[in-house]
């Protein structure tokens, strides 16, 4: 996974995805790769990149040397339907430049470009992408990676060769093609060729299809693509320290990993805060800033648990000190390697700030997964439609809302709220909820909690858009298969589809976040790597 660095023979080559900062040396690195065609048909556009890393981050790569962006990437994911190899044109499968046709549910990897500083070429720079593209391939389980390669040097041919037959004799390297001759070394096969690809003169607009076999794809099974997550329904119960924590945390994560075979673990708001009632007794201000202290245990637990069992291990909530002094309650989201992104809640309640002095944060956080796209609202974030709406408009197929409430009114506003958040934006929503009690620990005297799967309302889903459902305060881990499939068989014929029907010629939605963009595998937040 990313970043790291890829060995050539001409040395080591750093491969990474963007962020937003790297947007205008992108487009003048693009400029300068390809006068010619930027005469034609224009550079990149500010908002063609964006758009590129909100819909699929993982597919757009910079190559870097001494810290200087030497090479792109991009590109997207497509469902080529029964004639995968079928003749198209750039502008059509990258819908005109900018990716909204990208398909998560599709087995195809979609080279849209690939480029190197012309200063830098011999360096291994291309191949490094190249390399680092057949290894998203791999990891997200795609069938194939298509491109269309432009033919480079055609126009000095044209006079005399069709451009099968110009095809045909770079393949029996009688022309070179540093295009086309590339990736073929790359291990791309010629599938064919298309008329009218691109707006390039030395191409005349023709290009080769060209296409590489993931050796290791598994086939999904048929008609699904089946996603295990499991709901922690935690007891809060008196501990005797941090190694008493980890073994409760450590016996539902191994459960959930190892004898049901989970990829998802979510474990509800303010796991930690039970922790404190191994400590003398002090005021809740007070207790919630030393629980604070045991960040680095936590974060050293749940990336060590989340390695073992090679899972996604959304972990509850705990109160994270900030540098400028302010608290938040952040989730965070722990990848099979140990790496984490930080989701701070937004909303916080009455009680929160007053017993507690916490903040709300600003950022909302996507993650791309090789199962599904995820994302985070912590308990009362969820009873507000805007977040849930622009985590849904940027993929989110699952969302996982960790709570912590008190009595029944607390979690049915919860509860009622997540359903309607699976209706509207035709998503899975997964809830997980403390129980019992803690007597000595302020402001976490008694819970209620009933772990609940929702979907959206329709022919395609469970009875009541209810998947699954815990026994309400009961200690019990809530383990269900969801078919991402289904989403997207509602959306496209379901009775009723809220994402298309939206009126956006009479509704608009802004937000103002602080952070649009990026870090591996994740719009939005923070990434940090243990």
């Amino acid at each position: 996974m990313l970043p790291r660095d890829y060995e050539t023979d001409q040395g080591n080559v750093w491969i990474r995805n963007p962020v937003a900062e790297d947007i205008s040396a992108i487009i003048n690195l693009h400029r300068r790769c390809f006068p010619l065609m930027v005469a034609a048909d224009g550079a990149w556009e500010v908002s063609e990149l964006k758009s590129h890393l909100d819909l699929f981050e993982d597919g757009q790569l910079v190559a870097e040397i001494d810290g200087k962006i030497v090479g792109v990437a991009s590109s997207l994911i497509v469902n080529m339907g029964r004639d995968p190899l079928r003749k198209h044109t750039y502008y059509g499968i990258t819908d005109d430049g900018y990716f909204y046709n990208h398909d998560p549910q599709g087995d195809t990897l979609y080279g849209a470009e690939v480029y190197v500083d012309p200063e830098m070429r011999g360096r291994g720079i291309g191949k490094a992408l190249y390399e680092a593209r057949r290894d998203l391939c791999r990891r997200l389980n795609l069938r194939r990676i298509l491109a269309g390669g432009r033919l480079a040097n055609y126009v000095d041919h044209a006079s005399r060769l069709t451009p099968e037959e110009y095809v045909w004799q770079v393949q029996e390297g009688k022309i070179k093609d540093p295009v086309l001759g590339f990736q073929i070394a790359q291990g791309f096969a010629v599938r064919g060729v298309m008329p009218n690809y691109i707006r390039d003169p030395r191409s005349k607009d023709y290009a080769s299809l060209i296409e590489w076999l993931n050796p290791d794809y598994q086939p999904q099974e048929q008609g699904g693509a089946k996603v295990r997550i499991a709901c922690v329904q935690y007891q809060m119960r008196r501990l005797d320290g941090f190694d008493d924590f980890a073994q409760q945390v450590r016996y539902f994560v191994e459960t959930a990993g190892e004898d049901y075979g989970a990829e998802f673990v979510l474990f509800p708001e303010f796991l930690s805060v039970q922790l404190l009632s191994g400590l003398p007794p002090m005021g809740s201000r007070e207790g919630i800033r030393k629980l604070a202290e045991y960040t680095d245990q936590f974060v050293e637990l749940m990336a060590t648990l989340a390695r073992e069992q090679g899972l996604y291990l959304i972990a509850g909530s705990h109160p994270v000190a900030q540098s400028d002094g302010r608290l938040l309650n952040t989730a965070m989201v722990f990848r099979p390697d140990g790496s984490f992104v930080s989701q701070p809640k937004l909303h916080i309640t009455p009680s929160e700030r007053t017993w507690w002095g916490i903040s709300g944060g600003d950022s909302l956080v996507v993650v791309q997964t090789p199962k599904a796209r995820i994302g985070i609202l912590i308990c009362y974030d969820v009873e507000f439609p805007e977040a849930a709406r622009y985590l849904a408009d940027r993929g989110v197929e699952i969302l996982f809302v960790p709570y912590c409430t008190d009595n029944r009114q607390g979690h049915m506003r919860v509860s009622t709220c997540a359903a309607a958040r699976a209706i509207e934006n035709q998503i899975y929503v997964a809830t997980a909820g403390v129980v019992g009690n803690l007597p000595d620990v302020p402001a976490m005297d008694i819970h209620y909690g009933r772990a609940s799967v929702f979907t959206p309302c329709d022919f395609e889903f469970a009875r009541d858009g209810i998947h699954a459902q815990a026994d309400a305060n009961v200690e019990t881990m809530l383990v269900t298969d969801l078919d991402i499939s289904d989403l997207y068989r509602s959306r496209s014929s379901g009775a009723v589809t809220p994402i298309s029907d939206r009126r956006t010629d009479l509704f608009e939605f802004n937000h103002k976040l602080s952070n649009e963009m990026i870090g591996r595998g994740v719009e939005e937040g923070t990434i940090e790597e243990e």
